[in-house]
């Protein structure tokens, strides 16, 4: 898995643009991801989306510390505890994919970036600490 960044230009009328990047997924598909500051008041209004949770190495590499879905059913809830995970795992970003319209769309791609395995990894270290 790695990140591809993506190069965008300002917004209509002189605004901001989103900063884009792409992730490709174990699988070798490419998923188009808004990026944000890891943030709590975010997670409410989160939407139906894929969040990873990234970190940068000194060179600004980022690494995914782990991956959720995002929607209206109570699996997809962003928690305040995946917050601490991340947060823990040293990630300070969101990267934001919207793409995926149903549940089970978002949790083929969580699949993709083999969520399961970093999030077990992450509860076994926070665990041991």
């Amino acid at each position: 898995m790695h990140e591809e960044r993506l190069r965008t230009t300002a917004g209509l009328r002189g605004t901001p643009a989103l900063v884009l990047s792409a992730w490709r997924g174990r699988s070798g598909r490419r998923y188009i991801v808004g990026i944000h500051d890891l943030a709590e008041p975010e997670l409410d209004d989160m939407g139906d989306a894929v969040v990873l949770a990234v970190r940068r190495d000194a060179a600004g590499i980022g690494e995914i510390v782990c991956v959720a879905s995002a929607g209206e059913s109570p699996r997809e809830r962003l928690t305040r505890t995946w917050m601490a995970r991340a947060r823990y795992g040293g990630a300070n970003e969101m990267h934001v994919h919207r793409l995926a319209e149903t549940e089970a769309e978002r949790s083929a791609i969580v699949a993709d970036f083999d969520a399961v395995a970093t999030t077990d990894t992450m509860t076994d270290t926070m665990a041991d600490a």
